[in-house]
């Protein structure tokens, strides 16, 4: 579900380090919204991440 439907980017992986050096796995997830763009001509639903939504690559459907 993390993922931007205009960019694609998507969970990314890697290792988070205590201040002892003890290493464990963790997740970035991105800034992703549920929200309303115009898609092929119609109004739908689709995930899209805030930069994309800041820099205009989203048609908003009202």
């Amino acid at each position: 579900m993390a993922k931007c439907s205009y960019c694609g980017k998507s969970v990314s992986f890697g290792k988070k380090i205590s201040h002892s050096h003890r290493r464990s796995s963790r997740t970035w997830k991105p800034n992703v919204k549920r929200v309303k763009a115009i898609v092929d001509g119609s109004p739908r639903r689709v995930y899209a991440c805030t930069r994309c939504l800041r820099s205009g690559k989203v048609a908003r459907a009202v």
